[in-house]
């Protein structure tokens, strides 16, 4: 889980789109779609490899374990948690700092039951969701492990939650409300059933996507509705057509799911740009197509967080058709847009151009084969919220790999005013809405709110002391009872 956090630079991921852009795309014969997107060649198989450990090597890229334990798996991750930051561990085979040590057994233990050989697990390793793998994927998941290198070296940071949550063996308590986190659905065809799968447990989509209750487990009445995680929003996943992705067709889902994007509508960043980048783009077709084929089929969620329809008419168009791919042409154009406008300029065009235009592009479409991102039309920009957008501004977004581009955050070098400014001008421009009213105090608001923290999670410091005063009256109170009847007696 990774909030969980934060991939390819890019602005922020758009994962709703507008029913008319979508049409076009829904009329695409999926069988020739999907031949225009071949298998991606997954790392680490080998014909030297048993079928079992190949097997593993793919189980491993669909439960995603590189996106918190790192491409070498010898975690040091931080995950964001109301409760403080948790730091991945050295799944290696290393006897001493991995899991060298682990029978068959551990690993099931650790996956479906969150129990280490020698203490409980936190939730941020995802095994509300993994509780429900199957045995002969965590056979296949165990063999493959024992084969990648053994790395003796500990994470540079350890977990240290603060009291109570340092009792690890709360969690046996919490796992009783929270594991599984979800249902298996009826109704559901081979395909649906394949996605639910891998929704639910390998790719444990809900882990970002749906609310948390006052536990911090799912609240599966809003399932894989949007939640936040931080800075980070991860958006309505279900088939809602405001504010989810009930406007893509299942081939839009499984394009995005292999590319990492669809043309003026959405592009993957932050978390989600991980998930592509490590995982789904390595899937099987067949299993990208159950995955969107699921997701078609789950309950739609109408939150307030809606879309605006783009106007595809009000979209930038490039200077010219090749520029996204001539950088020298793209700082030609840049410069001659400072100078239209004036350089040292305050307003919200000169800001933009000044602070996005030179990875971002004079007209929002990137440099592609730099891997900046492109923004025209995204449905993260025509939010009726523009919290994700402000916030990405704010604070950046880390590379989904070590060779990924990052986007720095502005917070330290543009005032609340320039940065509302920005906003505007990037929704009215790029997002085609007509207007955009963000202003300072939006900017504040959204910069000064912390984790959003449920009473419990709040006040469980002085919950447990109170708890555990009470405790001890109750049993003074009985001793002295105790006392009192043996003197009568």
């Amino acid at each position: 889980m990774k909030p969980l956090s934060m991939m390819l630079s890019m602005l922020v991921i758009g994962m709703t789109s507008n029913a008319a852009m979508a049409e076009g795309a829904s009329s695409v014969n999926t069988s020739l779609a999907n031949a225009s997107l071949p298998n991606t060649s997954l790392p680490n198989i080998s014909p030297a490899n048993s079928d079992l450990v190949n097997r593993g090597a793919y189980i491993a890229r669909a439960a995603d374990c590189m996106a918190c334990h790192g491409e070498d798996y010898t975690g040091g991750t931080p995950i964001e948690t109301p409760m403080g930051e948790i730091y991945s561990t050295n799944i290696t085979p290393s006897k001493r700092y991995g899991i060298g040590d682990y029978t068959e057994a551990d690993l099931k233990n650790a996956l479906q039951k969150g129990r280490a050989p020698n203490h409980m697990l936190y939730p941020a390793m995802p095994y509300p969701s993994y509780s429900g793998m199957k045995e002969e994927d965590i056979s296949a998941l165990f063999a493959y492990l024992q084969t990648v290198p053994a790395v003796d070296e500990a994470p540079k940071e350890k977990t240290d939650l603060p009291f109570p949550f340092n009792i690890r063996s709360l969690m046996l308590g919490w796992n009783l409300l929270n594991v599984p986190s979800t249902e298996k659905r009826d109704g559901l065809n081979e395909t649906q059933k394949r996605g639910e799968y891998l929704v639910n447990n390998l790719e444990h989509c809900g882990t970002c996507h749906t609310p948390r209750n006052s536990t911090m487990g799912f609240d599966k009445s809003m399932y894989l509705s949007g939640a936040q995680l931080g800075h980070w929003h991860a958006p309505n996943i279900t088939p809602d057509e405001s504010s989810g992705i009930g406007s893509w067709s299942e081939q839009d889902i499984v394009t995005y799911l292999r590319t990492g994007e669809l043309d003026q509508r959405a592009y993957a960043g932050g978390p989600m740009g991980e998930a592509v980048a490590h995982s789904t783009r390595y899937l099987k077709n067949e299993d990208l197509n159950a995955i969107a084929s699921y997701l078609k089929a789950v309950p739609a969620v109408q939150t307030d967080d809606k879309v605006s329809a783009v106007d595809v008419s009000r979209l930038p168009t490039p200077i010219n058709e090749s520029i996204t791919h001539d950088l020298l042409a793209q700082k030609e154009y840049l410069k001659q847009a400072k100078a239209a406008v004036g350089n040292g300029s305050n307003s919200p065009e000169s800001l933009y151009l000044a602070t996005c235009g030179s990875c971002h592009g004079v007209d929002g479409y990137g440099q592609p084969d730099a891997r900046y991102a492109p923004i025209v039309g995204l449905s993260s920009i025509r939010r009726e919220r523009p919290d994700a957008l402000i916030n990405m501004i704010l604070h950046g977004v880390e590379g989904a790999t070590n060779t990924s581009p990052i986007m720095p955050g502005f917070s330290d070098e543009l005032n609340s005013e320039q940065i509302a400014g920005i906003t505007n001008y990037v929704r009215v421009n790029f997002g085609g809405l007509t207007s955009s009213d963000v202003n300072a105090s939006d900017v504040d608001r959204i910069a000064n709110t912390g984790v959003d923290k449920p009473f419990l999670i709040k006040y469980a410091g002085l919950l447990a002391i109170i708890g555990i005063i009470v405790a001890i009256a109750i049993i003074v109170f009985i001793i002295r009872a105790i006392l009192r009847s043996r003197r009568r007696a």
